[in-house]
């Protein structure tokens, strides 16, 4: 099973993301309101990056781990730095698309008895 999961996902960050997500990690979408609109992750919470430093202590609040996504993985990335300095786990899940792949993954994997 876990090989096959490598050949899906791959290695790393992946593999990371999966662990995070299967702790009931929360998925944040750092993309604009109107990106948002277009396509997200079921369940995902959207604060754009302009705006994260400003709810960061509602975030640590919540204490649990943060994975962070975008386009394309960038904004994610500083996002995801910007956690991890205020002592948040957080990490940087890459495209939003693949968060959900990995979501869908998670909820859709029968779990063993």
């Amino acid at each position: 099973m876990f090989t096959f999961l490598k050949k899906l996902f791959g290695n790393g960050i992946q593999e990371k993301t999966l662990e995070l997500l299967r702790q009931q990690a929360t998925i944040l979408d750092v993309r604009t309101v109107g990106e948002f609109k277009q396509g997200h992750v079921q369940g995902s919470v959207n604060i754009p990056l302009d705006q994260l430093r400003g709810q960061l202590s509602k975030l640590k609040k919540q204490n649990k781990p943060i994975v962070a996504c975008c386009a394309t993985g960038r904004r994610s990335g500083l996002a995801a730095d910007m956690l991890r300095q205020s002592g948040i786990e957080a990490m940087n899940g890459g495209s939003w698309q693949a968060v959900a792949r990995l979501h869908r993954h998670i909820t859709t994997t029968p779990k063993p008895i």
